[in-house]
């Protein structure tokens, strides 16, 4: 049987303390000596150690000491020690500790008394404390409340030992009476803990003989009084009609703690449409005046429980929940939007989506740190709102747009992806968008809200001045051309200062000249001795954020650039009907094409273009010049075509999602019961468990041991058998385990005695820091009677691998793309395979690695 211990110390056995130090600390004078000698002791008691040599040290010379730290660890010392022999009968030597334990009772110091009262609930030997009950009971009656306090739990340990109510027969009735006159809070308390634990009808008589000063008593009596309330309608549901109104009594505690257990109470025993609401309404109250960030969180799971069992009741308190994001904490706010976004209904949507607008608008005034990061949970949650009413899109669709140039990357992310996704869903919004983005377009900064932006003014910038408005913009974003020039003696030449119209050619007397290097340089009729490396054009100051990216060398950017001008030409070909304008359109998009394939090649930048970059936008000219039927419906209709389905597939996946949750439900009445020991239905996980059986030993060892690993998350637990098969019996059996690689043994396990032929489940725990494969190994030690030496067995290693950590997980795309920036994941490995099919090499890996593919 496991021993009980009150007190848990850390402990490093490399260098243990030896017996006879500490019996000489203990024989000497010096206190603080030992103070320090008692620590040591208790620390290799609760360690394994027997230490039988200091106890008659620790009777002649700690006991008689007047010093309470002494005093209390003479005590914790006592509480630890083996007090019966094996046959369970009291050793003899304990009569000494009864004697020492009767004057601490009767001790003038009120300190020492309380602190023996509180041993003796610790002590479960009858013959120890039967002597000591009169002086326990002489303490009820103490004018000091500390010792009456724990002169009543001495009482109400006694009388729950198995012999307890021969020894105190009328410790119920003792009780009630304390219970009747006793002023402190903390005795009553105690007192009433002790009639609710033994004799729960006085309890339950007492309570409602004062049913109305309930509200009056103290919070710690209070918090027992809802345990109690809890215990019987648990096992009387008839009677709980008049103890519900000394609930709702208690909801007005001046206590926060009693307050949050009223509200338990409340519904774990009532489903009553009020009891839910009042429940609720305390839980709101209690989210707004509460500092404290853990509360709030705690709360806010209690709030959840309700939303996921009574949903109705919780949508008539949103905005009351809503109230919470004015907290400056994160996860407060992410919670809280989590269950707002679930009880969103045609009925409060409005005004939901009034107080994130005005929570979006807060953000901008950039006082808070993490705006950023609060501002894409805002933005996220109105796009989620907007999907399923898309009547408030309108509301929200433009003040998000001002959001496209945030320096928060993320959310000017979220922003484009909503605004792509509201431009299909709501083809009333798409002039106004469209409009709207052609306008802030300038302002975006980050590359990929650039190329959100641009396939969204591609796809749907459908009239002729849309279509010529896009162009205009994209030109103007990109500046004048070339984006690098190559000048004369040094003598860098801006575009912009160039005396011919942008975007002509001109004739001169320059021809391009190959230099050593293999660059071009111009070089002139006139001298043909003055050359100088080709220099970028930054262009004017107006030149916009499309030339300062790809002056960056960002080529994706400038082929989705070349996707979107080729879009918006061929959708000329079909609106425009004067096919002057049209060539104009088509020379200017080739000639923006040619330059950015020059400025990729040319040395100014340090990396070249890409090659899909390169081939995507040599295939953009070749279309430009050359375009069939079948090309213009595949650039023209079969794009949107693929994001419809996109979003149909994502909107069918969150359905099944909800319907899944929905489904989690208890057993229904006429479901078949699994039993556990037959054949299960739902998995074959327990026919598995045998593969899963690890042998560590020879069968011709005289120890056999077995393990069956269990890994559950970053928490790894072995479950050993041990079996003797020899005829002796072993002592001091134990399992010495050590780990490599980033495992870490959490416990050593103990030493144990094991009969002939007999067997012992033992559990290791270990815990795991990173996900890389571990081995554990170690062995069996034991002595025999007979042999003096230690018998070692080494066992078999135990290999963990990393796949029994991964499981299939989903997230969405938003936040696999923010993980995915935030760590270094990219490596590329060089893969043999016969497999030919994409498809089927995927779906290989997924069931190889046990992952799962996030889109369809």
């Amino acid at each position: 049987m496991e021993k009980s211990c009150t007190l848990l110390i850390h402990f490093d056995k490399g260098t243990p303390a030896i017996a006879n130090e500490i019996k000489e600390a203990l024989e000497g004078n010096d206190v603080p000596a030992k103070i320090d000698a008692m620590k040591k002791a208790i620390m290799l008691l609760l360690n394994g150690e027997t230490l039988p040599q200091l106890f008659i040290t620790i009777v002649r010379y700690v006991l008689p000491s007047e010093d309470h730290t002494v005093q209390k660890l003479l005590l914790l010392y006592l509480e630890i020690i083996e007090k019966t022999d094996t046959k369970g009968r009291v050793l003899p030597e304990m009569i000494l500790i009864c004697q020492n334990l009767r004057n601490n009772l009767q001790h003038p110091n009120e300190y020492i008394r309380g602190v023996t009262l509180r041993f003796l609930c610790r002590l479960n030997e009858t013959e120890i404390i039967e002597p000591l009950i009169p002086s326990v009971l002489q303490n009820l009656e103490h004018r000091h409340p500390f010792i009456r306090r724990n002169a009543i739990l001495a009482v109400m340990s006694i009388y729950k030992l198995p012999q307890g109510e021969q020894l105190l027969v009328d410790a119920p009735e003792m009780i009630e009476k304390v219970l009747s006159t006793e002023q402190d809070a903390s005795a009553k308390r105690n007192a009433f803990l002790m009639l609710f634990t033994c004799a729960q009808d006085r309890a339950v008589n007492y309570l409602l003989t004062h049913v109305d000063r309930v509200s009056e008593w103290g919070e710690l009596l209070q918090m027992v009084v809802l345990e109690l309330i809890r215990k019987v309608c648990r096992t009387n549901r008839a009677e709980k009609g008049k103890y519900i109104k000394i609930i709702i009594s208690l909801l007005n505690a001046p206590s926060t703690a009693v307050i949050y257990e009223c509200a338990g109470t409340l519904v774990s025993l009532s489903s009553a449409p009020t009891a839910i609401r009042a429940a609720a309404n305390t839980y709101c109250q209690l989210l707004l005046s509460q500092s404290d960030n853990n509360v709030k969180l705690i709360v806010l799971d209690r709030l959840n429980e309700l939303k996921s069992s009574h949903r109705d009741i919780m949508v008539d308190l949103i905005m009351d929940v809503l109230r919470a994001l004015s907290s400056p904490n994160l996860d407060i706010r992410r919670k809280t939007l989590d269950i707002v976004l679930e009880l969103i209904t045609p009925r409060n949507i409005n005004e939901v989506v009034l107080m994130l607008k005005k929570e979006v608008m807060k953000t901008q005034s950039g006082e808070l740190e993490k705006n950023g990061e609060y501002r894409q949970m805002l933005i996220q949650a109105i796009h989620s709102c907007a999907i399923k009413f898309p009547e408030v899109a309108s509301t929200v669709v433009h003040l998000l747009m001002d959001f496209l140039g945030d320096s928060n990357v993320a959310s000017a992310i979220d922003v484009v992806v909503f605004v792509r996704e509201i431009i299909e869903t709501n083809p009333k919004l798409r002039v106004s968008i469209i409009t709207r983005l052609l306008d802030t377009f300038y302002q975006i900064r980050a590359a990929r809200v650039c190329s959100c932006a641009l396939w969204i003014i591609g796809e749907y910038c459908l009239s002729l001045s849309e279509v010529e408005s896009g162009m205009a913009t994209i030109k103007q974003c990109l500046g004048e051309l070339p984006f690098y020039s190559v000048s004369e003696e040094g003598e860098a030449t801006d575009a912009s200062k160039k005396t011919p119209q942008a975007n002509s050619i001109t004739v001169s007397s320059r021809r391009p000249a190959v230099l050593a290097d293999g660059t071009y340089a111009t070089q002139s009729a006139a001298s043909e001795t003055a050359f100088s490396a080709p220099t970028v054009v930054q262009g004017s100051l107006a030149s916009g954020n499309l030339r300062s990216l790809l002056l960056t060398g960002d080529f994706f950017l400038g082929a989705v650039v070349a996707c979107t001008l080729t879009k918006l030409v061929l959708r000329l070909q079909e609106v425009q009907p004067s096919k002057v304008e049209v060539n104009k359109a088509t020379t200017q998009a080739l000639l923006i094409f040619v330059s950015m394939l020059q400025l990729g090649q040319s040395p100014v930048l340090p990396h070249p273009i890409d090659n899909d970059s390169n081939d995507r936008i040599v295939l953009c000219i070749r279309l430009l010049c050359d375009t069939g039927d079948g090309i213009r419906k595949i650039w023209l209709q079969s794009c949107r075509q693929s994001f419809v389905k996109m979003l149909s597939e994502k909107q069918l996946r969150e359905t099944e999602e909800l319907k899944a949750k929905a489904q989690v439900s208890h057993a229904q009445p006429d479901d078949l019961i699994d039993f556990y020991h037959l054949k299960s239905r739902k998995d074959n996980d327990d026919a598995n468990k045998l593969n899963r059986i690890l042998q560590l030993t020879g069968f011709s060892d005289p120890v056999y041991a077995e393990a069956y690993v269990t890994v559950h998350h970053y928490d790894i637990v072995l479950d050993i058998t041990v079996i003797n098969r020899t005829k002796e019996t072993l002592q001091n059996l134990c399992l010495e385990l050590a780990t490599m690689g980033d495992l870490k043994l959490v416990e050593r396990p103990q030493n144990y005695t094991l009969a002939p032929e007999s067997s012992k489940q033992i559990k290791a725990n270990i815990k795991v820091s990173s996900t890389e494969t571990g081995v554990i190994f170690g062995n069996i030690v034991y002595e025999t009677s007979n042999v003096l030496e230690r018998t070692v067995v080494v066992l078999n290693d135990i290999h963990i691998d990393i796949m029994d950590y991964i499981s299939p997980a989903v997230c969405t795309d938003a936040a696999f793309r923010t993980m995915w920036a935030e760590f270094e994941w990219e490596n590329k490995v060089a893969v043999n395979t016969v497999i030919q099919d994409e498809k089927e090499f995927l779906n290989h890996i997924i069931k190889s690695t046990n992952m799962k593919c996030l889109t369809p």
